[in-house]
């Protein structure tokens, strides 16, 4: 017997776009500047002593980093001392964040997400890919969502074979 079988991508002719947020990703290193290490016996700040620190450290070894500023001790440190660390750190570093990695994540995917031109995506089938090879923070999924919605025709979450329905126009 003969048979002839034509394999047919269906996933390949479906007309979806597959969106990895992977591809967003920030290479740049990335590092917590803990302001603890500025404290006077680990619990206060004192100014006189911080604003010579700021004065003599070597801000340039932030060069190219994203940097999160962070104090991980249990003490009351003002405002303006976490300004005057951005402000040092922020000509030489790539991104510069009040908060730990994960918020340094977050910023930075939405940062990067903010640059699409989501015109490209007007009235099509959008899949936001799942599965990634590093971890894109529940952030960045909330963001495309967000910025997808108001031009998309579907938005979809998973892989072109096994999707989860996000969001469908009604025409």
């Amino acid at each position: 017997m003969d048979i002839q079988e034509n394999i047919v991508n269906k996933v390949a002719s479906s007309g979806l776009i597959t969106l990895n947020l992977e591809d967003y990703y920030d290479q740049g290193e990335r590092v917590v500047y803990d302001l603890k290490e500025n404290l006077f016996h680990g619990l206060i700040l004192r100014e006189k002593d911080f604003r010579e620190f700021i004065k003599l450290h070597d801000w340039a070894a932030y060069a190219g980093k994203n940097v999160a500023i962070i104090c991980s001790a249990d003490a009351i440190v003002p405002t303006w001392a976490y300004m005057l660390l951005a402000n040092r750190i922020k000509p030489y570093a790539n991104e510069v964040v009040f908060g730990d990695l994960e918020v340094l994540e977050a910023v930075l995917f939405t940062r990067a997400l903010a640059k699409i031109d989501v015109s490209e995506y007007k009235d099509e089938r959008v899949v936001i890919k799942g599965c990634a090879d590093i971890e894109v923070p529940v952030a960045a999924y909330v963001e495309i969502t967000a910025l997808l919605t108001p031009v998309a025709k579907s938005i979809m979450y998973g892989e072109p074979c096994s999707t989860v329905p996000i969001y469908k126009r009604k025409d």
